[in-house]
């Protein structure tokens, strides 16, 4: 039997991302946001309330998206839940920003995979921005990699449950890409 739930969407799973900023005194900014994904081979979106970050973005067109792992959740959580316009949130959460190779972002020293980008658009979106990036870079610690690739496994992604507001660790392999439909063919 079903259960019909009317116009409520859940698309999982959801990422959870930290978006990395500088502002206008250089000053590094973390942010979590949900409500994001790949559009292309080099291009991601993400759905952003006005922020501290969005400042941020419009001012220097470039920013990091790192992603929250299981070892990274409570300051990843934290990033989310307290605005950057107070207080410092990466000194408070005990993390390291470094300065990105390519682009004018930090880059959080404790999250093993991040993507360096370029804002190619921020469109308005009722409240927020539908924020578009170009990814330049991607920059990964070897902590997390088998024969030269990224390991899910190792790195413990954490992804937002939007049906139980919780956190969930994705990196269980089933089968494989591509290959497990030719049982069928």
């Amino acid at each position: 039997m079903r259960k019909d739930f009317g116009k409520k969407t859940i698309i999982t799973p959801l990422p959870v991302v930290i978006i990395g900023t500088y502002d206008a005194d250089g000053t590094p900014n973390a942010m979590n946001a949900a409500w994001a994904g790949q559009v292309d081979a080099n291009q991601i979106i993400i759905s952003l309330s006005k922020h501290k970050t969005t400042d941020n973005l419009e001012l220097k067109g470039e920013f990091t998206v790192a992603f929250a792992t299981r070892k990274t959740v409570v300051a990843s959580d934290y990033f989310g839940i307290e605005s950057g316009r107070g207080v410092n949130k990466i000194e408070k959460a005990g993390f390291h920003a470094v300065k990105a190779a390519n682009i004018d972002a930090p880059v959080f020293e404790e999250y093993p995979l991040v993507l360096e980008c370029r804002v190619v658009e921020m469109a308005p979106d009722g409240d927020g921005y539908l924020l578009t990036g170009e990814t330049v870079n991607m920059s990964v610690d070897e902590s997390i990699l088998t024969d030269g690739k990224v390991d899910l496994g190792k790195m413990e992604p954490v992804m937002f449950d939007s049906a139980m507001n919780k956190y969930r660790v994705i990196g269980e392999i089933v089968a494989d890409a591509f290959k497990a439909g030719f049982e069928l063919k």
